[in-house]
C-alpha cells in the first residue's frame, strides 16, 4: 500500500495494482484495487496521445480491469454481464496485441458458454486460448484450460480422459508453484471422485485443496471446499461436522456476497434439518433460499429449494403450499430435463462436428501434402533452371572473354604490322628522297662543269 501511494507516476500505480490484485486472494479486496485500477486507466486514457508509449500500457491495463470486473459478475452468477466485459476485454486486447491477454479472455469466454450448455462455442473458445498459450509458454494458463476441457469431458462421461487433463493440469500447476491453481485441480478431483460414488477418496482431495486456499487466504475457494466437505458428511450421515462445514461456508458467501453460493448453502442446511425432523429452521433457511434462487432465476436452486419445501410445507400439514412447491419442483425439473436434452443434443452434434472436421483435415491434410510436393518439384525444377542458366551466363562469359583476348591480341598485332609498314615506308621515302637528293646534286654539278650552248656557239663566233 505505501509503495501505491507514493509512485510517482500512474503507470507505476497501475503496474503496482495489477501485483496487488494477482497475489490477491481475497476477491472482494481484489475487485475494490481492480476499481482503483479501472478508474486510473479511464481517466489517462482521455488524456494520453495513442502515438505515446503509455497510452498502450493504460489500455492493456484497462483491459484488465474490464477482465477483472466480467470476473466479479461470474462470482455472482450474472453470466450475461460477465459475458459483455470479457468480450470487451478481450476487443482492446486484440487492438493492441496483447496474446496473454487475448488467452485469458477467450478462457473466461469458453468458461461462459460452458456454464450456458454451449458446448460448441465453449470448445471454440478453449481451443482458441490454448493455441495461444502454448504459443507464448503460458504454463499456468495452459493448466486453467486443461481443467476447463477436463469439465467437458466429465459432463460427456469420458471418465479416464477427465480424469487424465486433471491430473497433466495438477503436475503443470505444481511444477510452477501455482497454490491457488494446485487448489482449484485438488478440488476438482475431488469432485471428479465424488461423481464416481468414492467418497473416502473425495474427502481427501477436497481437504488438501482447503488446506491450500487456507494458507493464501482464497475465501471463495475456502467457501467452496466447506461446502463439498459439507456434502460428503452428509452423505455419510455425520450431520454435526456436515452443518459445522456448511454454516462456515455460508458465512464467507455472505461475507463475499456470493448469491449463487448463499442460495445453494442455505438449501442444504435446511435440507439437513428436514431430515432431522426440525421442520421450523428447515423452513427457514429453504425459504431464504428461494428467495435468492427466485432472484437469480437459477432453474436448478429453484428445483432444489421447492423440493425441500414441498416436504417441509407437507409435515406441517399446509397442503396449499406443499402442492404448489410440487408443482414448482415439476416445472423446474422438466426445464432442467429440457436442457438436459438439449445438452445431449449438442452432445451428439459436437460428436458430428468432430467426425466431419476430423474427415476435413484428413483431405485437407493430404491435399496439402500433394501441394507441397508439387511445390517442391517445382523448386527443383526452378533451381534446376537457375543452374543451367548460371552455367549458360558463365559459358558465354568464358566465350566473350576468349574473343575479347583474342580480339585485343589481334589488334595488337595489326598495330604492330601498321607500326613496321609505317617505319618501313618512312625508310624508302627516306631512301627516295636520298637518291632523288644525289641525282639533283649530280645534275647540279654536271651543269656547273659543262659549258653552256650560248658559250660554246660565242667561242665558235670569234674563232670565224
Amino acid at each position: 500500500m505505501l509503495a501505491l501511494k507514493t509512485a510517482k507516476h500512474d503507470t507505476t500505480r497501475c503496474n503496482i495494482l495489477i501485483a496487488m490484485i494477482e497475489a490477491e486472494g481475497d476477491d472482494v479486496t481484489l475487485l475494490k484495487y481492480n476499481e482503483q485500477l479501472k478508474n486510473i486507466t479511464e481517466s489517462k486514457l482521455k488524456i494520453t496521445a495513442s502515438t505515446l508509449p503509455e497510452y498502450h500500457i493504460y489500455k492493456k491495463h484497462y483491459a484488465a480491469s474490464l477482465n477483472n470486473i466480467g470476473y466479479g459478475y461470474d462470482i455472482e452468477g450474472n453470466n450475461l454481464k460477465a459475458l459483455e466485459y470479457y468480450s470487451k476485454s478481450l476487443k482492446i486486447q486484440e487492438e493492441i496485441g496483447d496474446k496473454n491477454g487475448i488467452a485469458t479472455s477467450l478462457n473466461n469466454i469458453g468458461y461462459i458458454y460452458n456454464n450456458q450448455g454451449n458446448i460448441l462455442k465453449a470448445l471454440e473458445y478453449y481451443g482458441k486460448s490454448l493455441r495461444i498459450q502454448e504459443d507464448i509458454g503460458d504454463k499456468k494458463g495452459t493448466a486453467a484450460l486443461l481443467n476447463n476441457i477436463a469439465a467437458i469431458y466429465t459432463y460427456q462421461g469420458d471418465i479416464l480422459k477427465a480424469l487424465n487433463y486433471l491430473e497433466k493440469g495438477l503436475k503443470i500447476r505444481e511444477e510452477i508453484g501455482d497454490k491457488n491453481g494446485i487448489a482449484r485441480s485438488l478440488n476438482n478431483i475431488g469432485y471428479f471422485y465424488n461423481n464416481q460414488g468414492n467418497s473416502d477418496k473425495a474427502i481427501i482431495y477436497f481437504n488438501k485443496s482447503l488446506k491450500i486456499r487456507e494458507e493464501i487466504g482464497d475465501k471463495i475457494g475456502i467457501a467452496a471446499s466447506l461446502i463439498n466437505i459439507g456434502f460428503i458428511y452428509k452423505t455419510q450421515n455425520n450431520i454435526p461436522d456436515a452443518l459445522n462445514y456448511l454454516d462456515r461456508s455460508l458465512k464467507i458467501r455472505e461475507e463475499i456476497g456470493d448469491k449463487n453460493g448463499i442460495a445453494d448453502c442455505l438449501n442444504n442446511i435446511g435440507g439437513i434439518y428436514c431430515e432431522q425432523k426440525n421442520y421450523n429452521k428447515a423452513l427457514f433457511y429453504c425459504k431464504k433460499s428461494m428467495v435468492l434462487a427466485n432472484e437469480l432465476s437459477y432453474p436448478i436452486l429453484i428445483k432444489n429449494a421447492a423440493k425441500n419445501l414441498n416436504q417441509i410445507y407437507k409435515a406441517n400439514g399446509d397442503y396449499k403450499s406443499a402442492l404448489l412447491n410440487y408443482e414448482l419442483y415439476i416445472q423446474m425439473r422438466n426445464s432442467i430435463s429440457n436442457q438436459e436434452t438439449k445438452k445431449a443434443s449438442i452432445k451428439n452434434q459436437l460428436k458430428y462436428e468432430y467426425e466431419k472436421k476430423a474427415a476435413a483435415d484428413s483431405v485437407k491434410v493430404a491435399e496439402e501434402k500433394k501441394l507441397t510436393t508439387l511445390q517442391l518439384k517445382q523448386e527443383e525444377n526452378q533451381r534446376y533452371f537457375l543452374y543451367i542458366g548460371l552455367g549458360l551466363t558463365v559459358v558465354f562469359g568464358g566465350i566473350m572473354f576468349n574473343r575479347f583476348r583474342i580480339t585485343k591480341k589481334q589488334k595488337s598485332i595489326i598495330e604492330e604490322q601498321k607500326f613496321v609498314v609505317e617505319k618501313q615506308k618512312e625508310l624508302v621515302e627516306e631512301k627516295q628522297k636520298e637518291i632523288l637528293d644525289s641525282i639533283r646534286y649530280a645534275k647540279r654539278i654536271q651543269q656547273s662543269l659543262l659549258p653552256s650552248e650560248k658559250y660554246i656557239e660565242r667561242v665558235l663566233k670569234n674563232k670565224a
